[in-house]
């Protein structure tokens, strides 16, 4: 070392160069250097009692005029006292002035706890200086016994999935606990007051003495921390959920039940895209018409007033129709193409039919952790708006629970499931998408909460409109498949045979797919036919849908569904033959519909029949896929029908059967195909011919300068 200069060191080497170093230099250190002064904690200290916060800074006080002769330190102006003055005075006279002093103001010290303090303060500054004994760790546990602790965590533990108990109960299982670990008496148990304080010391923080819902629901939350869900175009990502309405409606001989809905709830506006009411028992087949729901518009209604009409909300009616000729007439109710659907990991949407539904229309599926009510927060707080402003008042509300139920619900139960499914749809138009929600803000108007068709129309302009026409095939392709063979009697599914004369040329043959195995679509809520995809004779590596018929169709001409013929299966034994067992199954299914019509039979019988019937008459898909074929719902009858019936859907569970087995076989078996094609015959799924939509491409640069 050369020299010291203006900041830099001058070193110089063995061969003379000199270098300069500046002390700033990141590789610049002292060695062997004593620790640098600290910045006080202020905040620890500010969480410190007042009398030990001021003895410390008192402190402070004496060990910078111990070192440099004044209170406030070296800086501080004014002459040093004479005892304290560094030029007069050695640092072992200061420390023993100092002392005295303390000793003289009655805080008796010696030289040596100053030596000690000025140590403490070059160390850690002024929390070195604080008493810490006021800064020990304490917990509300005091000095309990670590081992009852670790034995009452775990009798805890045990608990959270079980049903809710006493205090009582925890204290016998941790004394079982204690007795397994470290024998009979070894650790007492403290008194049931004291037990009782370090149970919640314990659970509380935890959540572990809630209620079991509440306990279930702590478990499957992740662990934080959470990002929260940033969504910024229409259908980026849809959640999907079903709930039990807290609400009776009156089914079919005057059947009481609480129904089940399923929804679908686009994040990025909060549109309730699309809406299904059924008994209770949802299936797949009601979640893949969910999605049909979303992509087509929702028509109008004889009954509506024309403001819930899409041409008289803030939807830009005229520019989008411009683009996809189905909006005209349409509801106010945004139509939103799903990009990816979050779903929970219910039966119903992890199901093989679902996925395959949602892959044939390019849908990304999502599912949530299992009982992870969070993951989908967004559609769980739409169940509870739903149920505060509409479903309370509903005749017939039953509350959350039991306890919020009044005295006779059921017998306020007034409308049935088709007239709640009606003003359900009426109301999500003109009582959910024209409502402000204060998660909806607009990046230019960040003060104004906005409705979900307000977004809508407000994200539609950047991110565009592409429709997605849907014909006859897309609706069967969205049911539930199975594959198996074409046997000499036809198909049988769960004792249920389906034959008819267009499966002659592929009866005992294998597919064309690499299984060998043919594709068979059908409905649960309307088993009386199947769909079977065979090959197009007119159009080579082509296929066509096939409806096969039940051969017992004629003997049950009321409608039912899977469920009601699962009901039968479990009550009828089998005597015969599996054909004569069939036939016994269609007429007790045929007795316990009848039997149930007359008002007769069990109160589980009637319930079965009434889930049947309201399964056949609320079809979901019916306004969906009407809309495609260019018709619209009829006005409701004088006598006022409990729905609106619908030219358009011709439900299968409605129409009338034939009078034979013959007529199964009745009409041509090398029909044209179901390809959307007009000349197509109605009757080939119960729909009526389709008609082509008319769409355009949407351009969003040209569209920008016309908005």
């Amino acid at each position: 070392m050369a020299a010291l200069t203006g900041g830099q060191v001058r070193l110089v080497a063995e061969d003379g160069a000199v270098v300069a170093l500046l002390f700033a230099d990141a590789g610049f250190e002292v060695l062997d250097a004593p620790e640098g002064g600290r910045v006080a904690p202020l905040g620890l200290l500010a969480s410190l009692p007042d009398a030990v916060r001021e003895r410390a800074l008192a402190w402070e006080r004496h060990v910078r005029e111990v070192e440099t002769g004044r209170p406030g330190g070296g800086g501080a102006a004014g002459e040093p006292q004479a005892e304290y003055d560094p030029q007069k005075r050695t640092l072992a006279q200061r420390e023993e002035a100092k002392a005295a002093e303390l000793s003289a103001a009655g805080m008796p010290t010696s030289a040596v706890t100053v030596r000690r303090m000025r140590a403490r303060y070059r160390r850690d500054g002024v929390w070195g200086l604080v008493d810490h004994r006021a800064t020990r760790p304490r917990t509300a546990l005091g000095r309990a016994d670590e081992r009852l602790v670790a034995a009452m965590q775990e009798a805890l533990e045990a608990q959270r999935e079980r049903s809710d108990g006493t205090l009582q109960r925890l204290r016998v299982y941790t004394e079982r606990v204690l007795a397994e670990r470290h024998g009979d008496g070894v650790v007492p148990l403290p008194s049931s007051a004291a037990f009782n304080r370090l149970v919640h010391a314990l659970a509380d923080g935890r959540r572990l003495m809630g209620s079991a819902r509440q306990r279930r629901w702590r478990s499957a939350r992740p662990a934080p921390p959470f990002v929260p869900t940033t969504v910024m175009a229409p259908g980026e990502l849809v959640m999907m959920d079903s709930t039990v309405l807290d609400v009776f409606v009156v089914l079919d001989e005057g059947v009481v039940e609480r129904p089940e809905l399923t929804i679908a709830l686009d994040v990025a506006t909060r549109s309730i895209c699309a809406a299904v009411l059924r008994p209770k028992g949802t299936r797949s087949v009601d979640a893949a018409q969910l999605l049909a729901q979303m992509m087509v518009p929702a028509p109008m209604r004889p009954a509506w007033p024309e403001a819930l009409a899409m041409e008289a909300s803030v939807i830009p009616y005229e520019r989008l129709l411009s683009v996809d000729a189905r909006l005209e007439g349409a509801a106010a109710r945004p139509v939103i193409i799903p990009q990816t659907i979050v779903v929970d990991q219910g039966s119903v949407f992890v199901s093989s039919s679902f996925i395959a539904a949602c892959e044939s229309l390019g849908i990304s599926v999502q599912p949530a952790p299992p009982g992870n009510g969070p993951a989908k927060g967004h559609v769980e707080r739409t169940f509870s708006s739903i149920k505060t402003l509409f479903v309370q008042h509903v005749a017939g509300y039953t509350g959350a629970h039991t306890g919020e139920r009044g005295t006779d619900a059921e017998g306020e139960a007034v409308w049935t499931l088709g007239q709640l499914a009606d003003m359900l749809q009426e109301w999500i138009i003109c009582g959910w998408q024209v409502r402000a929600h204060d998660g909806l803000r607009h990046p230019m108007m960040t003060r104004r909460a906005l409705s979900p068709n307000e977004m809508w129309a407000s994200l539609v302009a950047v991110c565009g409109y592409v429709p997605v026409p849907l014909g006859r095939e897309d609706y069967i392709e969205l049911m539930p498949v199975k594959r198996q063979k074409i046997n000499d009697y036809g198909i049988r599914i769960d004792y249920r045979t389906y034959d008819h004369k267009a499966l002659n040329p592929y009866r005992g043959e294998r597919s064309p797919a690499a299984d060998g195995l043919w594709e068979i679509h059908y409905d649960p809520h309307n088993p009386g036919q199947v769909w079977v995809r065979l090959p197009d004779p007119d159009r080579p590596r082509r296929y066509r849908w096939e409806p096969v018929p039940w051969v017992h169709r004629t003997l049950v001409t009321a409608p039912f569904t899977d469920f009601t013929w699962r009901h039968i299966r479990a009550t009828v034994a089998r005597r015969g033959s599996r054909a004569q067992h069939e036939h016994d199954l269609a007429l007790a299914l045929r007795e316990l519909l009848e039997r149930a019509a007359a008002g007769h039979g069990t109160r589980w019988e009637k319930t079965v029949a009434a889930r049947a019937r309201a399964a056949g008459t609320v079809n979901a898909g019916s306004e969906v896929w009407g809309i495609l074929y260019g018709r619209r719902p009829e006005a409701k009858t004088p006598e006022g029908e409990q729905e609106a019936e619908e030219v358009f859907a011709d439900s299968e569970d409605d129409k009338e059967s034939p009078t034979d087995d013959s007529a199964l076989d009745d009409g041509p078996a090398d029909h044209a195909p179901l390809n959307g094609s007009p000349t197509a015959p109605a009757w080939d799924t119960g729909m009526p011919a389709s008609r082509r939509p008319q769409v355009t491409v949407y351009d969003p640069f040209e569209e920008s300068l016309r908005w």
